[in-house]
């Protein structure tokens, strides 16, 4: 089994702030939890693992404090990674150890971000959220999701949000990406359906 170490990199080049040093350094972190996670055949586990320990830090201050604080030595902190994760895959416990090692371990939302980002380009899936004035139906999600699947090639994960301020029928957020003219002509119709609804 390979430890979860990064590809040497410089990230100290003139004229970036702090935000962008701190990207730069979760890619290079994010990258290495990817590629190690890959080669054992266990992406999707570390992917669900990652998420569900971010969510927790997100949720209980008192972890951030613990694993953010400079005041724990790195020691105490791969020894409270050892309490408070229970059955996780070994390849993200011998990568939070590092990161508690190398005191990252603030990093780690952004590295969680970056690995949700390469883990759906992996899989092919891609986010998209349709914001209506009104709640949509099973069938025109349905022929939303076919339309944006034809084009992109990709799955989608599609999340539907209700918001009153929405007028005249739909607003698509799909990743980052923006649809040329073709793409916009076939929606019009299912935008036309929910204006008129």
């Amino acid at each position: 089994m390979r430890a979860a170490t990064p590809r040497a990199r410089c990230v100290c080049g003139s004229g970036g702030g702090g935000g962008q040093l701190l990207e730069e350094i979760s890619r290079v972190y994010a990258d290495a939890l990817f590629e190690v996670a890959s080669e054992s055949g266990k992406l999707d586990e570390v992917h669900e693992q990652l998420g569900q320990l971010v969510d927790a830090m997100s949720e209980h201050r008192d972890l951030q404090v613990f694993f953010f604080s400079p005041y724990f030595t790195s020691a105490e902190k791969r020894g409270g990674i050892s309490k408070a994760i229970t059955g996780a895959e070994p390849e993200l416990v011998n990568f939070l150890e590092l990161l508690a090692e190398k005191h990252r371990m603030p990093a780690i939302f952004t590295i969680r971000r970056i690995f949700d980002e390469l883990w759906a380009d992996a899989r092919k899936r891609l986010e998209v959220t349709v914001t209506s004035a009104v709640a949509l139906d099973d069938a025109l999600l349905g022929q939303i999701r076919g339309e944006i699947e034809e084009r992109t090639g990709r799955e989608i994960d599609l999340e539907a949000v209700v918001d009153d301020d929405v007028l005249g029928g739909l607003v698509l957020r799909v990743g980052n990406m923006i649809f040329d003219a073709s793409v916009r002509s076939k929606l019009e119709r299912v935008r036309r359906e929910v204006a008129q609804a």
